[in-house]
């Protein structure tokens, strides 16, 4: 399941060089694995499984949501530069 374009967003991993282009669900929870393997963060481990319990279009969305907010509020979300 791909998302709309005009709701792709780039993310940073902690202590990484390159961004990452999250353009997919898929894109997003393949993501969050990698960043519970750095990060060991229970409340990224609660994400990651209620990422990998969804099963539906509004749950996805919901997903997607919480996962914005945990990087904002970490300072990893990559905002576009006017």
């Amino acid at each position: 399941m791909f998302l709309p374009q005009a709701d792709y967003f780039d993310a940073n991993l902690p202590s990484a060089s390159q961004t990452v282009r999250i353009a997919s669900f898929y894109d997003a929870r393949v993501f969050v694995r990698r960043w519970v393997i750095r990060d060991k963060d229970p409340a990224l481990k609660a994400l990651l499984r209620h990422m990998e319990k969804v099963n539906s279009f509004e749950a996805t969305d919901i997903a997607i949501r919480q996962l914005q907010q945990a990087l904002a509020s970490r300072g990893l979300l990559v905002t576009a530069s006017p």
